[in-house]
């Protein structure tokens, strides 16, 4: 005789769960999670996930995501400590926030969240969260090379080895609007582009974190991985900087401003510093697009500065800012015999008057004018719209002819001081 009780369906083991203040104040995570897991994942508040992680069954999780929103911000110490709690699990963190201050995520994701996706969900975000989560860590178990032997090339569109020690090229504009995104661009697509037979490599960076528009000039989009590399800078390898850059017509490499306007302040002296001996161990030219305003990390961009352009104008703005500028870096006891001047929009040659105006000014700025750039014209606003470099776009142009010279000279210098070093 058989009995004719339902079979006891087991509920399925929960490997995951989401940690908020209300989980309904997050109806697409909840959707999200369902088609991910189905019934396989629960829900806890900050306090109740405060007690469970201390709990042995923690560490059957495979993963917590975390949903925090503007309310949240006044707590951000007990929830950098779930975060704490969870790696120390073993439980891996997705961070999930909705209208949270940059500096708040900063620091959430300096204490080890292992991924960041913003709320509302874009579509299949979690999914690439999760899917993230689940690759197998990488095994390093090379044998050791013959002595002599150096480091293959990575495969990934010219990144270099890390063997590099690469120029640092700041331009810095010293006002707004004077052209010093226009040069730092095609001067650094001059550079990659200059020999056909060994071009040297060549990463551009956009430190401008409020405006920078380099993607602009080069018609690339803003990654959400900009922001997670540079808010997590000291955690920063050599693979997740090469996975923060787009390659631009396979020869540049380019380093986006954020998708968001953020505090220049995200940034500290040493966070700046070993970005730019990450960028220099693997290219040979890094140009830096500097923003405008001074920052509290413009001295280590100084610091390791072989060169550093700042672009000006001849009109009064440009000429007191270059003075407040200088005096500044007296001050401080900076290295100011670094700067290299760059007028823009300078006189033509049978402007007599122009030049003489350009001449006085280097005098009562006690400067040198190393360099001075042609108007650019409408070819500039053109090639900014259709997001190429000039030499795509107006190649005969007087400023591109100029560009590419300076770009000529510094690849032709370095390539001198290389052969006098393996000398």
């Amino acid at each position: 005789m058989t009995s004719s009780a339902p079979e006891q369906i087991e509920p399925a083991p929960i490997t995951a769960c989401t940690i908020s203040r209300d989980v309904q104040n997050f109806d697409l995570l909840i959707e999200d999670m369902e088609t991910e897991l189905g019934e396989s994942w629960g829900d806890l508040s900050f306090q109740d996930a405060a007690a469970f992680l201390k709990q042995p069954d923690a560490s059957e999780l495979e993963f917590v995501a975390i949903a925090v929103d503007e309310q949240d911000e006044d707590i951000m110490p007990a929830i950098g400590d779930l975060i704490r709690k969870s790696k120390d699990a073993g439980i891996k963190v997705i961070l999930i926030a909705e209208d949270v201050s940059p500096i708040a995520l900063h620091q959430l994701l300096r204490l080890g969240a292992d991924n960041f996706v913003p709320y509302p969900l874009p579509e299949g975000a979690l999914h690439e969260a999760i899917e993230n989560l689940r690759q197998p860590e990488p095994v390093v178990n090379a044998p050791a090379l013959p002595e002599g032997t150096t480091v293959p090339e990575l495969a990934a569109g010219g990144f270099g080895s890390g063997s590099h020690n690469g120029a640092v090229i700041p331009v810095h504009g010293i006002a707004g609007g004077v052209g010093s995104t226009t040069l730092a661009v095609n001067l650094a697509w001059e550079l990659a582009t200059i020999s056909k037979e060994d071009p040297p490599k060549v990463c551009i960076l956009d430190l401008d974190l409020q405006f920078g528009s380099v993607s602009t000039f080069l018609d690339m989009p803003r990654r959400e991985t900009v922001y997670e590399l540079l808010a997590d800078i000291a955690s920063m390898d050599s693979d997740s900087f090469r996975q923060a850059l787009q390659v631009y017509d396979d020869k540049l490499h380019v380093l986006t401003a954020p998708a968001d306007i953020l505090p220049l302040d995200l940034m500290g002296g040493e966070d700046v510093q070993k970005l730019i001996e990450t960028a220099k161990a693997h290219f040979d030219f890094v140009i830096i697009d500097m923003p405008t305003t001074l920052v509290q990390w413009t001295e280590s961009v100084l610091g390791m500065a072989d060169i550093y352009f700042a672009v000006m104008e001849l009109d009064m703005r440009s000429a007191q800012n270059t003075l407040r500028l200088i005096r500044a870096l007296k001050g401080e006891d900076l290295p100011y015999e670094k700067l290299r001047f760059v007028l823009n929009r300078a006189p033509k040659f049978t402007d007599l008057s122009g030049k003489s105006r350009v001449k006085r000014m280097a005098e009562n700025l006690d400067i040198d004018i190393e360099l001075q750039m042609p108007e650019g014209g409408k070819a500039i606003v053109q090639a900014c719209d259709h997001g190429l470099p000039l030499a795509a776009t107006s190649a005969k142009t007087p400023l591109r002819k100029e560009i590419q010279k300076l770009a000529q000279s510094m690849f032709e210098h370095a390539h001198v001081s290389d052969l006098a070093a393996a000398e």
